[in-house]
């Protein structure tokens, strides 16, 4: 199988890359990335790309057909990936996460590629009161990036292939340590703050409800759809990712994060207002379709991790929120320096030797 990983220069695709290596050694892994963040290395001995056949420095605005042709399944990484970044770029969150990927996955299928994976988000369930969100509630995004998200499986699911198998992972908020290691995330923000500064300030009064669901396990699932049976759930699947365990409320992350570091203060703004986003999720259907293929990673074992791999990489930043550690910081910092325009496209580059992946082995 050629698997094209678009996105996998992240926070996520270098744990991606890793696992899909170890679990299909036979597949060919072609990395297809703009490189925003690339030099965004976390304690990394080793490139995290040299795990895989061969790496496409492209934007996937731009990919050319070519770069498609053999290729058997698409992994959709690729995003602005949270809010902060949609509320600042908010139609290049549309353009990226939204119309690319799913041009991308339109073009593939008609080049003879048979799956396509998206990585999806729980956040499109937005403010939802009244238990935990099935598949087929309603749909409440607050954001430009859940909105792209929404758009997206929209469009995917109407592409309607004959052969082709297409899952929406609807992840639920990312966790854990990586290579290319993001804080804007919000247990990963609480142990940094708790490893460099002994105290975590919540900004919601702590009640908001979170699902998350650590990298490791997130891999694990995309091995999942890459090979799914189409006649147990469907040619087109849109499914909640994560566990039950794994719905807290931010009060909690930020206890459970305190007792793991020993000194650290918990402060929660009891006198803020609402927090829009609050979501707890169901996830008895990929219980059901994936059941070999749960979430394994506990809390205090991200927790334990994230500590682990702070401290092996030096860090020791208290001002880490204006750092590298943030993807917005890293796009301001691009913009700054002429590097990128406000599409977020490179000033003055393009798609290596007309778009052809660089081989790796």
């Amino acid at each position: 199988m050629n698997i094209l990983i678009a996105g996998n220069m992240g926070y996520v695709g270098p744990v991606v890359a890793s696992h899909l290596r170890a679990a299909l050694p036979e597949a060919r892994l072609i990395g297809c990335d703009t490189g925003y963040f690339a030099h965004c290395l976390t304690g990394a001995t080793r490139l995290p790309e040299s795990v895989l056949d061969a790496q496409l420095f492209a934007d996937i605005r731009e990919l050319p057909d070519s770069a498609l042709q053999g290729i058997d399944a698409v992994v959709l990484l690729a995003a602005i990936s949270n809010d902060p970044m949609g509320a600042r770029f908010e139609g290049v969150t549309d353009e990226i996460n939204h119309r690319a990927c799913c041009d991308l996955a339109g073009r593939a299928l008609r080049a003879g590629a048979s799956r396509v994976v998206f990585a999806s988000s729980c956040s499109m369930y937005g403010f939802a009161e009244g238990g935990a969100r099935r598949e087929n509630d309603a749909l409440n995004p607050l954001t430009a990036y859940s909105r792209s998200k929404v758009a997206a499986e929209q469009m995917l699911s109407a592409l309607d292939p004959d052969k082709a198998v297409i899952t929406s992972l609807r992840f639920a908020t990312a966790c854990g340590m990586s290579d290319r290691l993001r804080l804007d995330l919000v247990l990963n923000d609480f142990v940094a703050c708790a490893l460099a500064t002994r105290e975590i300030t919540v900004l919601s009064d702590g009640t908001p409800w979170r699902p998350l669901i650590e990298v490791r396990d997130m891999a694990r699932a995309i091995e999942w759809a890459l090979q799914r049976d189409p006649a147990e759930a469907g040619r087109y699947l849109a499914v909640n990712v994560g566990a039950a365990r794994w719905n807290h409320q931010v009060k909690d992350l930020a206890d459970a994060v305190a007792a793991s570091v020993p000194g650290t203060q918990v402060s929660i703004n009891r006198d803020a207002p609402p927090d829009r986003r609050s979501y707890r999720v169901d996830f008895s259907l990929y219980e059901k379709v994936a059941p070999k293929h749960q979430p394994l990673i506990e809390l205090d074992q991200a927790i334990g991790d994230l500590l682990s791999g702070l401290k092996r990489s030096g860090f020791h930043d208290p001002a880490f929120r204006n750092s590298q550690y943030m993807r917005l910081k890293v796009l301001e910092a691009h913009m700054a320096a002429n590097r990128l325009d406000e599409r977020l496209c490179w000033r003055n580059t393009g798609p290596t030797e007309s778009g052809k992946p660089h081989d790796l082995q």
